[in-house]
């Protein structure tokens, strides 16, 4: 089996490049969905995911619409732990905690439903780069006392993860770091 590093580098390496206003941003389909996902690399991700998690701590996964779905939910069957979905839209139900998505290039409303206070939820998302997103969700999941035992992001961008580390001192990890030189991809050493 290919190793994890090497199979997203080689994705990203293919990645198309589109710009969104002053916004460098990669086309990849573990971020974007397109071109199509490889079931090969989705299990590779999904293993080693698997491998940094210890699961007997996580009562609950919680997924971030759109594209850390794949990921969340590919841990969620093969783990046998709960999968519960951060929204774009709110349903209104009781208990539901609305957190603000701010992003490099967008902003909006999250929806966090049915989390019970001192649930221990493993975090998942494809790509952190300014933690803007990330902080908010985290206030949400504090907000009904539950617990964010850990963070797993695919790709890191930016400085976000480090400033996220450094003030809210959670586990967060990443699996690979890229930054944007113009219309390139560069992975840090």
């Amino acid at each position: 089996m290919m190793d994890l590093y090497k199979a997203l580098r080689k994705s990203l390496e293919d990645s198309p490049i589109v710009w969104k206003g002053e916004y460098a941003y990669f086309v990849n389909p573990i971020s974007d969905g397109v071109p199509r996902l490889d079931p090969d690399l989705m299990n590779l991700l999904a293993e080693s995911i698997e491998n940094m998690v210890d699961w007997k701590n996580i009562d609950v996964i919680l997924g971030i619409e759109a594209m850390g779905l794949p990921i969340s939910t590919l841990l969620s069957s093969r783990m046998r732990k709960p999968l519960l979905v951060v929204r774009k839209r709110s349903y209104g139900l009781e208990g539901e905690i609305c957190v603000n998505q701010n992003t490099g290039y967008s902003k909006g409303e999250l929806y966090i439903n049915d989390l019970k206070k001192g649930e221990r939820v493993l975090l998942v998302d494809d790509v952190l780069s300014t933690g803007g997103t990330m902080e908010s969700i985290i206030e949400g999941v504090h907000s009904c006392n539950a617990i964010v035992e850990k963070i797993i992001i695919i790709f890191e961008k930016g400085e976000g993860l480090k400033k996220l580390k450094e003030k809210t001192n959670l586990n967060i990890q990443s699996l690979i770091r890229v930054d944007m030189d113009g219309d390139k991809i560069v992975f840090p050493g």
